[in-house]
C-alpha cells in the first residue's frame, strides 16, 4: 500500500487558541475512526511557522540556519496525518473528513517509493548519520 500525507493547511494568521471543543472532539473521533480502520501510521501538530528554523546549505559546505519558516506564503502546514491507504481515492475520503473536522483546506499528496540505499538496513542508515552529525559536531567545536 501507499502512504500518504493528510496536510492541514493553516493561514499565516491562524490563532490556534479559536480551536473549540466541538473541533477538538471531531479531530479525536476522525483519528480513533482512522485507527480502527488501520490507515493511521502517524499524526501530530505543528507549532506556528514564526517558530521554524530554516537551514540551506551555502557554497562554502556551511549550513546557514535563519528564523522562520524556509517560504514565504500566506499558509502554512499547521499538522499532518501519515496514512497508509489502498490508493489516492481512499486517501481522499480520510482528507474529506479531515477537511471537515479541523474546518480549514488539507491537501492530500503520495509519497514517494524510494528503494534504500545499498540495501542497508534502516538501523545502519540511522548509526551512520548519528556518527557523521557526531563527526561534524566536534569539528565544529574544534573550530570555535
Amino acid at each position: 500500500m501507499t502512504q500518504y500525507l493528510v496536510a492541514i493547511q493553516h493561514p499565516d494568521n491562524y490563532d490556534p487558541s479559536l480551536e473549540g471543543e466541538a473541533m477538538e472532539r471531531d479531530i479525536a473521533v476522525l483519528n480513533e475512526e482512522m485507527d480502527a480502520a488501520g490507515v493511521r501510521i502517524f499524526a501530530g501538530g505543528l507549532s506556528p511557522a514564526s517558530s521554524a528554523k530554516s537551514l540551506r546549505a551555502q557554497p562554502d559546505g556551511k549550513v546557514l540556519i535563519t528564523d522562520g519558516p524556509y517560504l514565504e506564503t500566506k499558509e502554512y502546514v499547521g499538522g499532518f496525518w501519515l496514512l497508509e491507504a489502498v490508493d489516492m481515492d481512499e486517501a481522499l475520503a480520510w482528507g474529506r473528513k479531515a477537511a471537515v473536522a479541523c474546518r480549514v483546506p488539507v491537501e492530500v499528496r503520495a509519497f514517494l517509493r524510494v528503494r534504500p540505499h545499498g540495501g542497508a538496513s534502516g538501523r545502519d542508515v540511522r548509526q551512520r548519520f548519528r556518527d557523521s552529525v557526531r563527526g561534524g559536531l566536534e569539528g565544529a567545536d574544534e573550530g570555535k
